[in-house]
């Protein structure tokens, strides 16, 4: 008598296969959605800090004069070629951001509510021609405290006037 169906061992060979295939996959499905979030942390800090750091370096290059005193501040004045004023300071609350004013003008802010600043330093390291370090960190914002979703960066630049 031929019986059709499967036996016991087949069909517990079969489950563990499944079981180890499901397994697997989802063991790669979840280690490409952390590995994607902490990318996407690093870049939009890293990004910020960029674009940050250029718009600031863009206009002390072209400034005429620093207006800010020369020990280290978290507010940068700098005096353009038709005498007016711009700013870079931190603002918004509760979290940081960076912001430019251009005299009578209101603030802008050149970072995106994506971040929060940590920590914002310019130091005028030379008199004979005017120089500007710029220390800046910036940390991801994120309602998750898992390490795949946050991301720091600090980023330093030194920018000489180039009109002085």
């Amino acid at each position: 008598m031929k019986r059709n169906g499967f036996t016991l061992a087949e069909i517990l060979i079969y489950v563990s296969v499944l079981t180890i295939v499901f397994l697997a996959v989802s063991s790669f499905l979840t280690w490409s959605i952390k590995t994607s979030a902490k990318a996407t942390a690093i870049r939009e800090a890293t990004d910020n800090g960029r674009r940050a750091m250029e718009i600031m370096t863009r206009e002390i290059r072209k400034a005429k004069g620093i207006y800010t005193p020369t020990s280290t501040s978290t507010q940068l004045s700098l005096e353009t070629k038709i005498s007016t004023f711009v700013d870079f300071y931190l603002c918004g609350a509760p979290t940081s951001a960076i912001c430019l004013k251009k005299e009578s003008q209101n603030p802008i802010a050149i970072t995106s509510e994506s971040v929060t600043v940590r920590s914002l330093v310019f130091t005028q390291i030379s008199t004979t021609t005017p120089s500007v370090r710029i220390q800046l960190g910036l940390d991801y914002k994120t309602q998750a405290k898992l390490q795949e979703y946050q991301a720091s960066v600090d980023l330093t630049s030194t920018v000489s006037l180039r009109n002085y």
